[in-house]
């Protein structure tokens, strides 16, 4: 059934074609069948087109449903504790995620399918339209394989974290550790999984350990990316893009050779605000990178340490308020960055062929998006 969204205030496409980066048009209209796009165009030129539905969105604006590229939704048990003394002065460091891989383990199959289900949906309630779910809370081969699995059924881009930190039972031999993560484990994650990523810090994996993680997953048919340069300066950042990594998340600790580096690589940065709102950490300098040529990404990292936030439009108002981010950047990079950061042209754009996840905000624009800090200002989707 053809349907057309009449009198749109504002259409953010993210397609070049309407003029400049975000392809603002006013006055617009969309159309889409069956859950593609097929027209995109001026209210005036939706006129003489016929449809099966027509919906009168009365001039508010219309977004591309955000692309999450970057959560670890698959995980039981509370680290509220943990926030509120970081709240105190207490510092992040990476070792808190063994307390959510006791938890994890714990959890039956059904309990947690009910937990990320829940999660999804709250995403969704708040106009996230495609969602990354990582594994890495179970680092084990069993329970790495059914995070993936169940993880598999909420998403199509399922990353392997099985090289998240050590887990206590190979504490005094990381080594040992990697070697099951690039053999045994991999073998039983990789049919559900798409990417593989390592927490490349200190306190969770070495630089050459990194390395072999992701050339093993790599050799399995998975594509990489990291977490890199969190807590500090980092050479993991060289060594993901020499080895063609889609996305480099995080980036807190970027130095002016990485910058460079990165300004002249297909690499993404995928910006995690949510992570320096929990940990205190300091905000990244997105202004620096945008202004240098590097391509970012905006995501949640939605997790129980470090960012429990599902929500986009949250992360948005922080990267507007502290990264030094237009309303328009920043909702490219959460929309279309997040697209290029799982290597996708099907969705974060509005332009005919691409999938109809379309977002009516309860606003006149999307400059509302940071303007109203902490509103769910999502009226509709068509997703």
């Amino acid at each position: 059934m053809t349907t057309q969204l009449r009198n749109i205030g504002e259409l953010v496409t993210n397609d070049p074609e309407w003029g400049g980066r975000y392809g603002i048009i006013t006055d617009a209209a969309v159309e889409y069948d069956e859950g593609v796009i097929t027209w995109v165009g001026t209210e005036m030129q939706a006129r003489v087109r016929r449809a099966d539905q027509v919906v009168d969105v009365e001039g508010r604006a219309v977004i591309p449903a955000f692309v999450d590229s970057h959560t670890h939704l698959i995980f039981a048990g509370d680290r509220s504790a943990e926030f509120e003394s970081r709240m105190k002065g207490t510092a992040y460091a990476a070792g808190g995620i063994n307390s959510t891989v006791l938890a994890t383990r714990e959890a039956s199959d059904e309990e947690l399918r009910e937990l990320v289900e829940a999660r999804v949906e709250e995403m969704h309630n708040q106009g996230t339209g495609t969602v990354e779910i990582k594994t890495g809370y179970g680092l084990t081969v069993d329970h790495e394989a059914r995070l993936a699995r169940i993880a598999r059924e909420f998403a199509e881009d399922v990353t392997f974290l099985g090289g998240h930190v050590v887990p206590p039972e190979f504490a005094d031999d990381s080594d040992a550790y990697v070697d099951l993560v690039c053999g045994a484990m991999l073998d039983a994650v990789a049919p559900f999984a798409k990417w593989i990523d390592v927490f490349a810090e200190e306190g969770a994996f070495t630089v050459a350990q990194s390395r072999r993680i992701l050339e093993a997953g790599m050799m399995a048919g998975l594509r990489p990316r990291i977490h890199a340069a969190q807590l500090g300066p980092s050479d993991s950042v060289r060594m993901a893009v020499s080895m063609g990594a889609t996305s480099i998340d995080h980036g807190t600790f970027l130095s002016d050779s990485d910058i460079d580096l990165l300004a002249n690589s297909d690499a993404v940065v995928t910006l995690l605000p949510g992570a320096e709102f929990s940990t205190k950490q300091p905000y990244p300098d997105a202004r620096r990178l945008i202004d240098a040529g590097v391509q970012i990404a905006i995501a949640t990292n939605c997790n129980p340490g470090s960012s429990y936030t599902t929500s986009m439009a949250f992360c948005i108002a922080l990267a507007v308020r502290e990264m030094g981010l237009t309303t328009a950047e920043a909702l490219w990079a959460a929309t279309a960055g997040g697209a290029k950061a799982l290597d996708r042209d099907d969705v974060g754009t509005i332009r005919v062929g691409a999938q109809a996840k379309l977002v009516e905000l309860n606003a006149p624009s999307h400059v509302h998006l940071a303007y109203r800090p902490g509103v769910n200002l999502v009226r509709r989707m068509t997703f």
